[in-house]
Parts: structure tokens; sequence; C-alpha cells
């Protein structure tokens, strides 16, 4: 019996009797318990590399901006391991495997291809390792988040926007029932959820922080708040003076402002300029910020400047099209995706506000504050800086009344606006009359818009801004 259990635990396959009798009764327990310890089975940890799949849209490099892990760090399946961000946009890799991560193979502001490895993962090998599949996700969700996008083991359908809106309103994505292909997740499963919960249908965005109006005695001054608006405030930059010139390489949204601009030189471009009067919606907007502001959102012009334009382009849907390379072929776009040009700490970007032709102007507004929320933190996502379809630029917000936009490819039309001024103007009667004076700039392709479309266009968004009434004629 004694030689059947040293047999079973350890390594020795044969032990003479006369040593069996050498050992007593305590230093055979001993031995077995030694034995058992070092021959316990031990699971031997599997290297895969993680490489960077293709994040679409023809990204064939990346620059890494920051690293959520660590060597040595344990990481789950859709753990966040690295942001990175493209020409086009700031994407959130994360993980595929269970596993510990063994090495970084790119450091901070280093150039990662698509398809080379980005991270080594340990993992355990009695579970097998999947055919490698890189899983993105914007924003990037946490370990706890994760267990709300799994249904009975397989991953749910959702795109990163969809996502998005059920972690901003809290919500189950394995609790919502998918209308679209293959089950997937749609927006508007989240926004029939969000009904069927609450009675009413909440704006896509996270709500803003409402301010309370500062006490009479805390008021400044207008005169003093007049005089501070005009001196311009320079931008707070570190000055270094090293004596010597410095050459960098053209990175991130720079390299897409080269190649876009670039593509935009082959456009034959043509102008066409205008001045509106905003008086009567300058008052209607004083009357609309407080509600809006209820229901937790920032409400600007430029959601009544998009609106109008697409109510433009219901009539002239020329504006709303797009030109093949070899300017054969016209596509005419069925949504009117309004891109708004944002200057960023990283460069000019222009996310775009979906089917605009179907929004209020409230869930226009709610959607801007959330690109312009993203775009300050860097964070907006392929999906909203692509797919564009026509373009206004709010230049005005910085200065200048005038300006000459270019044409972002391949749209075929853009509107940049100037700074809203009081300035003297004569009514019906002759009479001078204070008047809120407001500048539009218009570029076009003249190789399919001519000169008489592009003023009709403007004289119909310039009346339905000037009398914002006779916008709900056409309102859907």
């Amino acid at each position: 019996v004694c030689i059947h259990r040293v047999r079973s635990c350890s390594s020795i396959h044969f032990i003479k009797s006369k040593y069996v009798c050498v050992f007593d009764k305590s230093a055979l327990k001993f031995s077995h318990q030694q034995r058992l310890f070092r021959t316990s089975a031990v699971s031997c940890g599997q290297i895969v590399q993680f490489k960077l799949s293709d994040i679409g849209e023809g990204i064939t490099e990346v620059t890494v901006k920051e690293w959520y892990i660590k060597e040595g760090d344990s990481v789950s399946q859709f753990d966040s391991i690295c942001e990175v961000q493209s020409d086009k946009a700031s994407v959130t890799i994360t993980s595929r495997y269970d596993g510990i991560i063994r090495k970084l193979h790119y450091n901070l502001d280093e150039i990662a291809y698509v398809g080379k490895p980005l991270v080594d993962i340990e993992i355990d090998a009695s579970k097998g390792v999947a055919p490698e599949e890189d899983v993105v996700e914007t924003p990037p969700m946490s370990h706890e988040e994760h267990t709300h996008q799994e249904i009975k083991g397989h991953k749910t359908l959702a795109t990163p926007a969809v996502r998005r809106l059920a972690m901003e309103n809290n919500i189950k994505l394995s609790e919502v029932v998918g209308t679209g292909k293959d089950n997937r997740i749609l927006k508007e499963d989240i926004l029939n959820y969000l009904a069927k919960q609450t009675g009413a249908i909440l704006p896509p965005s996270p709500k803003a922080e409402i301010i309370p109006p500062l006490p009479k005695s805390e008021a400044v001054p207008a005169a003093a708040k007049d005089k501070a608006g005009k001196i311009p405030v320079p931008v707070s930059r570190p000055i270094v003076f090293s004596g010597k010139d410095k050459t960098e390489p053209v990175t991130g949204f720079h390299k897409a402002m080269v190649k876009t601009m670039s593509a935009a030189l082959k456009i034959p471009h043509f102008g066409y300029c205008d001045e509106i009067d905003l008086t009567q919606l300058v008052q209607l907007r004083e009357e609309l910020k407080p509600l809006a502001q209820i229901r937790g959102v920032k409400l600007s012009f430029m959601p009544f400047f998009i609106k109008a334009a697409s109510l433009g382009l219901l009539q002239y849907p020329i504006l709303n099209a797009s030109l093949d390379e070899s300017c054969q072929n016209v596509t005419y776009k069925a949504s009117h995706n309004i891109g708004v040009a944002m200057d960023t700490e990283q460069g000019l970007i222009v996310p775009n506000v979906k089917n605009v032709q179907v929004c209020s102007v409230f869930e226009i507004a709610s959607e801007l504050n959330r690109l312009q929320s993203l775009g300050s933190a860097g964070q907006l996502g392929t999906n909203d800086l692509t797919g564009g379809t026509f373009t206004l630029s709010n230049i005005g917000t910085i200065g200048g009344t005038y300006a000459k936009p270019v044409i972002l490819p391949p749209e075929v039309a853009i509107g940049a606006l100037g700074k809203i001024q009081v300035l003297p103007r004569f009514n019906g009667k002759g009479e001078v009359f204070k008047a809120q004076i407001m500048n539009v700039s218009w570029s076009a392709d003249h190789r399919i818009i001519d000169g008489a479309t592009m003023a009709r266009f403007s004289n119909l968004w310039k009346s339905y801004l000037e009398n914002p009434a006779s916008m709900l004629l056409d309102l859907k």
C-alpha cells in the first residue's frame, strides 16, 4: 500500500521494498505531501500577438496616444488596451483575449501599422485561442460594462454610437431586442426602449449642467462685459526659443487636411455672398433657450442654420450630391448629413449631424452638444467624421464677416457664417432700426452647380432664418 501511494504522487516508477521499511509513518506522510505539491499540474501560458486590425476608411497607420495597460497587467475581453489616432478619428482598441500583458510593441506617439503586433498577451493554453480579430469600440467600455454586452456567450451586435447611447442612458444591451440584420441593435431600438421605460424619448447626449443665473450683486456690469468682449485674448501656449529649426512629421488631423485640401484644389470653386437679418431669430432663440436648458441642451444659432439648410436642400438636391472622379455620374444623397467645422487643439475637424431632414431643431442641438463635447476631448469616432453631404463653417464664433470656404470632397457646396453684428438698417417705411446682421459666404463646385442655383438656395435659406415662423410650414 505504501509503495502504491508513492507511485501515484511522484515520477518514481519502481521502489525496492528494502527502502520502504526505512520510512516511518510520519516521514512517509511528509514525503507524500511534498510529492503532491511538486507534481501538481501547471498550466503553461501561450503567448499570442494581438495585432492591430483594419479599422476601416483605408487607414493603414495610426498614432498611439495613450496606453490603458502596462506590462504585467491582467486584461479581460473588451477591456480597453489603448487609444490610437488616425488622420480621421480617435479610436479605442479593446482586447479580444483574457490574459496577462507581456509586451507593448509601441511607445506613446509612435506610429502603429495595421496588421502588425500591438501587444503580446499570455493566455491560458487550456482554453484555446480563437481566430484573431481585433475589437474596436468607441468610447472605451469598462470590464463591468462588458458583462452587459453579451447574450448567452455571443457578442451583441451594435455600432459604437449605439453602445455609447446605451451607456449614456444606463441601458443594458442584453435587455434590448435588436431589429436590424442578424438581430443587430439599432439606434431606434434604444430610443424605443427608452420610450417604454420613461414614456418619452430622451436626448442621445448627456445632459448639460444647468448653471443658475448669477445674483444681481454678482452680475457683471454690461459696460465692463462689452469692453472685455472687444479685447482679444491671446492663446496661452508655452513659447520655446531653442535657437534651432525643428522639423516634425505631418500627422493626425493635419495629415488628413493635407490630403483633403489637395483633392479640393481640383474643384473649380465659385463664391456667392449675402447678408442675413437675424433680428427675429435672435428673439426666438432667447425665448427658447430656457426651455432647452431645462431639457439639458445648450441651444445656439447653429441648429437653426442647419435645419434651414436641410429644408433648402429638399428644394435643391443638387447641392446635396457628389460627383465621381471621372465626372461622369452625379449621386444625389438621400440623407442630409450636414457637417459643422470645429476648431480643436488637434486641428480642424468636421463632424456631421446625420439625417437632419428627419430631425427637429432640438434633436439637432442635442447632437451638436454631443459632437462638441467629444470634439473638445478628442474622442470623435470615425462614424461622426465621415459620410458628410453638405457643410457649414461658423467662422463667426472666432471673428470675421466674409470668408472663402474650401469645398470638402466629395461634397459640392459649403457655407461660411460670419459673426452676428448689430448694425443700422432701414425698414419699409424708411426708418432706421437696429438689426442683427450676419454675412454668409458660399462656395460651390462650378462643374455641376451654376450661380443661379446657388443664389436661389441662399435666398430660400435666408428667408427661413429671417422669418423663422415660416419654417413651421415645411418642418417634418
